[in-house]
């Protein structure tokens, strides 16, 4: 009888998703003896009725490397901790259905679990974990913001989206006289935000981790205009707030939601600069989820293959209760409790943001 191992990606999708699925189906195919499925839409596919469970071969993840998104669908809302329970006078509660998951997972026949997730995923791994769950992590984000990796694939992918972006605003901004402001993604996280300025060469950046001050951010603008010509491109990270300001975030009203939406930066900077007395010509643009779609780069392809690979190889080790991580140059498990230890935030100190200061990027103080 072959043994079965479960894949599930949650949290928001990610370039290269596919990548580490078929990784770890042609890595398990070459044992005889294994197996491998797909739960449909993270944990849900176990817990809904009926159960969505895929099997997933050689056949079916042939070529999906090349693809964005994740073949066996995700989500972030909800969880086998967290599962939404809609009462008779249509108010939700939330009930912890893991020790059920659990006994169907044994019921399926399922000897591991390889959980493809961000922070918020590897925290749900930690705690089946602790309840006797075979389970190995893989660490997806395009926000680069889990500590215990030095990159997790998809952020590559994003940071070149911004920088196309950032390329095709400077051409525009230079035939009109305009300042532009591009807002990208990151949570609380400036990964994405520094890189592509640095990458685009824009004139200022503005990440969560450097609050800002709107004077600073002025006097370059300024620098960048001589009799009303000139343009300047502002890149600002979702989580940028200025000196003595808060986050611009709001409670969501989506069932099984938890996170704060985050957005609404670039037209709000504008609007303090307009109110500061600047009279350019100023636009926003928000990239939005364009950052976490289309075909992966080569590199998020090569990093998701190596650690799918890694995972499985960690499943016929035995090596649970563990993620994958890179550390260059080696691919290497670290336990879950240090996974999830620290948020990965950008050094102000780091080498690139030196580099950034060292070609004239304002980074808001």
């Amino acid at each position: 009888m072959k043994k079965r191992v479960l894949v599930a990606t949650g949290g928001g999708d990610c370039p290269g998703l596919n990548a580490v699925i078929r990784a770890i189906v042609l890595r398990a195919q070459q044992e005889r003896n294994w197996e491998v499925v797909g739960s449909i839409n993270a944990f849900d596919g176990i817990l809904n009725e009926p159960n969505e469970i895929v099997i997933l071969d050689e056949e079916k993840v042939a070529g999906i490397h090349i693809r964005g998104g994740t073949i066996i669908g995700t989500t972030n809302k909800g969880g086998p901790f967290a599962w939404p329970i809609k009462n008779s006078d249509g108010t939700w509660d939330a009930a912890d259905r893991s020790d059920e998951m659990l006994r169907r997972l044994q019921y399926l026949g399922v000897d591991a679990v390889i959980n493809i997730g961000g922070d918020g995923s590897q925290q749900i791994s930690q705690k089946l974990y602790e309840k006797g769950c075979n389970i190995i992590g893989v660490p997806k984000t395009i926000d680069n913001d889990l500590s215990a990796t030095d990159f997790t694939f998809g952020f590559q992918t994003a940071v070149q989206e911004a920088t196309t972006a950032v390329d095709k605003l400077m051409t525009t901004a230079a035939s009109h006289n305009r300042v532009f402001v591009l807002e990208v993604m990151g949570r609380y996280a400036g990964w994405i935000g520094l890189h592509s300025a640095v990458a685009g060469g824009a004139d200022v950046c503005l990440i969560p981790e450097i609050p800002y001050d709107l004077n600073k951010v002025i006097d370059k603008i300024y620098s960048r205009f001589d009799r009303d010509r000139g343009y300047a491109i502002i890149v600002i990270a979702e989580g940028a707030k200025p000196i003595d300001g808060a986050t611009e975030q709001q409670d969501s009203n989506e069932v099984g939601y938890k996170n704060k939406r985050m957005g609404g930066v670039a037209s709000k900077l504008i609007a303090e600069l307009k109110e500061a007395g600047l009279e350019m010509d100023m636009r926003e643009t928000v990239l939005g989820h364009l950052q976490r779609g289309g075909t992966p780069l080569a590199y998020d392809r090569n990093l998701a293959t190596q650690f799918g690979v890694e995972a499985f190889e960690m499943v016929l080790r035995e090596d649970y209760g563990k993620m994958v991580t890179y550390r260059h140059p080696n691919i290497t498990p670290v336990p879950f409790v240090e996974a999830i230890s620290q948020y990965n935030f950008v050094n102000p100190k780091s080498d690139l943001v030196k580099s950034a200061r060292g070609v004239g990027i304002c980074m808001g103080d």
